[in-house]
């Protein structure tokens, strides 16, 4: 899905300017043990993680699980606080003096929750689900519930049909259909989902999918996606980021990283979907080794244990993200890999591509 930036009266800096930048990002979480339940180890989640978001696009985050998708994504929610790291929204930094609060933040950027039952509470109808984030800003009672039902019927669901059930009466799809609705009652700008679709049939993926892409371009919306399913990602994204054991590997425009990755990982990843193609089949497995213990990930670049290209510079320092290194500068967006090597982009490349 092509992104398409269009004029928000909110807009400060003009669609030139990310609607979302993130430097160094990074959360540790500690490991307690013994007798006095004293801190024993840290776990790197999130580890010097930056990305920015334009506006009008979607990005596309995968990695396998236990890489720190979902931790990003709480983080810039707030809904824990970083270690470390900056996240400015539309040219104000978030949190800080000189920019806006919290809570001006999350007027603007909502997120929906992979697991759509535990998402609403079960005692409210869906109605009241919808329409008490609004009134929590002050919305008066009437015109919250009016733009609740609204939202009902943009979502697909009828409102004298839904409006007063309540979440177990609804089936997963008209659920995740309700907290769509609910993350947009405050007519945000960026809407993270979180695995939105993942729990769902593949029949409800599809219409939901499709229901995004509709309201994307209906309310002039930025997604960040983030999902497993590499076929999902492809076909909703604009870009697309890779993360590994807490830190991002590569990123760049969906064609390019699909059509020839360069990150031995993410051709690792990508050789991992299942075909259905019998001239396709995998004869050799796309990576081999454990995953490193992320409260002791190796040193310098952290793939490396797992990597076929690795040398003795992989082990020395982490490699920053930067343009793919045999010389291939592609328009549009930039691509970066983080990789010391440029036999193994070229490799991956060359192998993909063929």
């Amino acid at each position: 899905m092509s992104a398409a930036i269009t004029l928000d009266p909110r807009d400060r800096g003009g669609p030139a300017q990310p609607l979302l930048s993130v430097d160094g990002l990074k959360k540790y979480f500690p490991v307690r043990g013994g007798l006095l339940n004293r801190q024993v180890a840290t776990v790197q989640a999130v580890d010097d993680v930056s990305f920015s978001v334009r506006k009008g696009e979607t990005l596309g985050i995968v990695g396998e699980s236990g890489c720190g998708k979902s931790t990003t994504a709480r983080l810039l929610m707030r809904l824990m606080d970083p270690d470390a790291g900056s996240i400015v929204f539309d040219g104000d930094p978030v949190g800080e003096r000189a920019g806006i609060t919290v809570n001006e933040m999350r007027r603007q950027m909502q997120m929906v929750f992979q697991d759509s039952y535990t998402s609403l509470n079960p005692r409210m109808t869906m109605a009241e689900s919808i329409a008490y984030a609004p009134r929590m800003h002050g919305t008066p009672r009437k015109e919250a519930f009016d733009r609740a039902d609204t939202l009902l019927a943009q979502v697909g669901l009828n409102p004298r049909q839904y409006a007063r059930r309540y979440p177990h009466e609804l089936s997963g799809g008209q659920r995740q259909r309700v907290n769509i609705a609910r993350a947009l009652a405050l007519e945000p700008r960026l809407v993270i989902l979180d695995e939105a679709v993942a729990a769902l049939d593949k029949s409800v993926e599809a219409q939901v999918l499709n229901l995004l892409g509709d309201l994307k371009s209906r309310f002039n919306l930025t997604y960040l996606f983030i999902s497993h399913d590499l076929n999902v990602v492809e076909y909703m994204s604009d870009r697309v980021m890779v993360m590994y054991l807490g830190r991002v590997v590569e990123t760049g425009p969906v064609e390019q990283i699909y059509r020839r990755p360069r990150h031995p990982y993410t051709r690792a990843l990508f050789a991992s979907k299942p075909t259905l193609d019998p001239d396709r089949r995998t004869t050799e497995m796309p990576l081999t080794g454990d995953p490193p213990n992320p409260i002791n990930p190796p040193s310098g670049c952290r793939f490396r244990t797992r990597c076929a290209f690795a040398k003795d510079v992989c082990a020395q320092s982490a490699p920053p993200l930067a343009a793919p290194l045999d010389g291939e500068v592609a328009d549009g967006p930039p691509h970066l890999v983080a990789c010391h090597l440029p036999e193994a982009q070229a490799a991956m490349g060359a192998n993909t591509h063929a």
